[in-house]
């Protein structure tokens, strides 16, 4: 991985300082972007009275010149100063950390966007110490982009500017991202079975490395999404046409970019997006296993909270009409009740008459990317159905029909982890030129 070797320049200004020669392994080849690390550097070289030397220490592995290179930078897009009572901050800066392959072979950037509660970290490694998806990604010759929101993680926090904080909990996380299969809220949940060793409970180990890494998030989701779609959309400007990865509440944005920069925006990887349209829903198991949650619309938009570009124009949330199809209906099946729901799905909302169309997504190649035991198999063809009313009809991907079964909202962090990520890249393969 980048930033895991010591250029050998540095190397050698350090083992000289201790009295040591570089090793002439070492002192030829470029350094390695990923391989053994010594368990220690070699001890001083002791003075001729001390005790007669034991066995010769084993030399640092050679490097392997065949072996390639990755970069790794960072940047930060965005950001004002501003005022803050007798001193001046900075806000609405958005943390961007590359990767790149020694030699890019792909045409676009894939720029990662986290969801809800995360940051940019869930894509780096998994929580049991595999590589991540920006390795898998980088070893198939894509430059990487991988962001933390606004006002979170490494783009810094800070109550004063943005308000409330939120966080969640062990069990919020277990119920619905790590160990569903214990809750049993939803009749997909049982099927579970890739969070690695076990259950993602407190004192499973990868469990508790990946509640490790949980931040605070800002508490207004609609803030959220001011400020985070401006900065996505500032870095697209910056680095050019790019892919979009996206998951769960990252997709949120991904829409708001798709529809500000059709042109840049060469592809969507809608990785479970947040959902379903217009309201949000619970789960409590049982029967009737799934209830709406709150009187208003939690995405006056459908998709988002934020205005998106409809045809005909919608000057307000209240332009879009909702209709629900009747109890029984299929999502697929355009609000239609003549068709009855798989088991194990909520009744969608949809637009009412008269139905708008989503002209700048339409233009986007999007896939829509659903896990087999995820809590997202409830609705996520809720927002496909959504998309194509619209006119932009989404590819579909669930991770079953690819052989791959048991996954859950974390797919990123499980333990065919590499297999989610070679299904995407594929889908890239075929539908990006």
């Amino acid at each position: 991985m980048a930033g895991n070797g010591i250029a050998n320049g540095a190397l050698a200004a350090l083992l000289a300082v201790q009295g040591l020669s570089l090793a002439a392994g070492l002192a030829s080849g470029p350094a390695r972007a990923q391989g053994a690390v010594p368990a220690q550097l070699p001890a001083q070289v002791a003075p001729s009275s001390a005790a007669p030397p034991g066995p010769p220490r084993p030399q640092p592995e050679a490097p392997d010149p065949s072996e390639p290179v990755t970069r790794a930078g960072y940047f930060y897009i965005g950001g004002r100063y501003e005022k803050l009572g007798d001193k001046t901050v900075m806000v609405g800066q958005m943390f961007v950390q590359s990767r790149s392959p020694a030699r890019i072979t792909q045409p676009y950037p894939v720029v990662m966007v986290h969801g809800l509660a995360q940051t940019g970290v869930n894509y780096l490694a998994t929580a049991d110490g595999r590589p991540g998806w920006v390795q898998r990604f980088v070893e198939k010759g894509y430059q990487v982009y991988v962001v933390d929101q606004v006002g979170r993680g490494r783009s810094g926090t800070n109550p004063e500017v943005y308000g409330p904080y939120d966080r969640l909990g062990t069990r919020s996380l277990e119920r619905t991202h790590t160990a569903p299969e214990v809750y049993d809220l939803y009749p997909q949940a049982k099927l579970h079975s890739r969070w690695p060793g076990g259950a993602g409970v407190q004192g499973n180990a990868a469990f508790d490395q990946f509640f490790a890494s949980q931040v605070p998030f800002l508490a207004n989701s609609q803030q959220t999404e001011e400020l985070v779609d401006p900065a996505l959309v500032a870095l697209l400007d910056r680095i050019g046409p790019a892919i979009l990865l996206t998951h769960g509440q990252g997709a949120l944005f991904g829409w708001a970019a798709s529809d500000a920069r059709p042109d840049l925006v060469k592809a969507h990887v809608a990785v479970e997006p947040n959902g379903p349209p217009f309201f949000d829903v619970q789960f409590r198991g049982g029967k009737e296993f799934w209830e709406k949650t709150g009187d208003g619309r939690a995405r006056a938009y459908g998709l988002t909270r934020m205005p998106l570009t409809f045809e005909p124009p919608v000057k307000a949330p209240e332009d879009l009409s909702v209709a629900q199809p009747a109890k029984g209906a299929d999502a697929k099946s355009d609000a239609k009740s003549d068709a009855k729901a798989p088991d194990g799905r909520i009744r969608c909302w949809l637009q009412g008459e008269p139905v708008r169309a989503l002209p700048n997504l339409a233009r986007v190649p999007t896939v829509v990317v659903t896990a087999e035991a995820s809590f997202h198999a409830t609705y996520d063809d809720c927002t496909i159905a959504f998309l194509t009313q619209a006119g932009a009809r989404p590819d579909v991907v669930r991770l079953a029909d690819q052989g791959l079964r048991g996954n859950g909202h974390m797919m990123m962090l499980e333990a065919n982890s590499d297999a989610v990520a070679d299904v995407l890249a594929g889908w890239l393969a075929d539908r990006v030129k």
